[in-house]
């Protein structure tokens, strides 16, 4: 695959699914499973997943299993993704043979054989929609969604919006580590990869903290400060490798994603060389482009209640 000339967050979501998939700890989610109330037409499971994207996890957990009988709100910024998490969700509804039906342009439900789910996907900033809900959900989902945000300042309302001895699942935490091989200039490497690290530590939006590079590992003590319990963690790393001479699925477009988003990211960094950073962005995207590349980044899963 050559580099592309415009990168699209959809579509790099898309991609991501698949490698989330096998990043996922399945231990973390066996005691998930395990700890999650009965539901029933009667009483659906309530689920609260911020940062949802494209509506990836909804269809995960129906693959799973998990997702039986429930009420589903869904809360991502992005309307793009809203609407793409429309066509995802009713395309793979009719590979299910699941009935997909709109209520509205926000809700939607699924229906197959003692299975529906309803979705409501609400297209607001996270600390908005936090501040103006009042519900509380029986169990929150946040995947790739803690390490962009102040967690000291996110956990507490989040758990202010769980039901007593609900769940939290909170997946695919980034944890520090960004590894790319083959090597091109080991230091060099290394270097980028620390200063890439160091942006998402420095990242403001709005005037307020905005990320962590080590979120994952952090996790165990926010966690704990704010008085919930963890039930398991366990490691949910990326792995992204060529199988024969390609990239399974879409792979080969994230890595060129993730890789336009070093470039951005450090563009103007006064600590790196202009030639020889742009020299080492374009042999790690002709490393996608010749099926060479592998990226592993070590992040971590969680799963707990109040």
């Amino acid at each position: 695959m050559s580099v592309p000339l415009d990168f699209s967050f959809t579509r790099y979501l898309e991609a991501k699914k698949s490698i989330d998939d096998r990043a996922l700890n399945r231990h973390v989610l066996g005691t998930l499973t395990k700890h999650l109330p009965e539901s029933d037409p009667e009483k659906p499971l309530e689920v609260l997943e911020i940062g949802a994207g494209i509506g990836a996890m909804i269809d995960r957990m129906m693959d799973w299993g998990i997702l039986n009988h429930a009420d589903y709100t869904a809360v991502d910024l992005r309307s793009a993704n809203k609407a793409h998490a429309f066509r995802w969700l009713r395309c793979k509804s009719e590979k299910r043979g699941v009935r997909f039906s709109e209520i509205s342009s926000d809700s939607w439900i699924l229906k197959g054989k003692d299975q529906q789910i309803q979705v409501n996907f609400i297209t607001k900033d996270f600390f908005e929609f936090m501040v103006s809900e009042k519900r509380k959900w029986d169990l929150l989902v946040a995947n790739a969604f803690l390490d962009l945000v102040d967690v000291p300042y996110t956990l507490p309302l989040l758990f202010s919006r769980l039901k007593r001895e609900g769940l939290f699942y909170f997946t695919i935490n980034f944890d520090g580590i960004s590894i790319l091989e083959p090597p091109i200039d080991p230091e060099l490497d290394k270097e980028i990869l620390n200063l890439y690290h160091q942006t998402m530590d420095k990242r403001l939006i709005s005037a307020r903290p905005s990320g962590d590079s080590q979120t994952g590992r952090h996790l165990f003590s926010n966690l704990r400060n704010v008085g919930v319990r963890i039930l398991d963690a366990g490691a949910s790393d990326w792995c992204i490798f060529p199988i024969g001479n390609i990239y399974p699925n879409d792979e080969a477009y994230f890595l060129h994603f993730i890789l336009n988003t070093i470039h951005r990211a450090l563009e103007n960094c006064p600590k790196l060389d202009v030639d020889s950073f742009r020299d080492w962005i374009a042999e790690r995207h002709k490393q996608v482009e010749r099926a060479e590349l592998f990226y592993i980044t070590h992040q971590l899963d969680f799963v707990g209640t109040i």
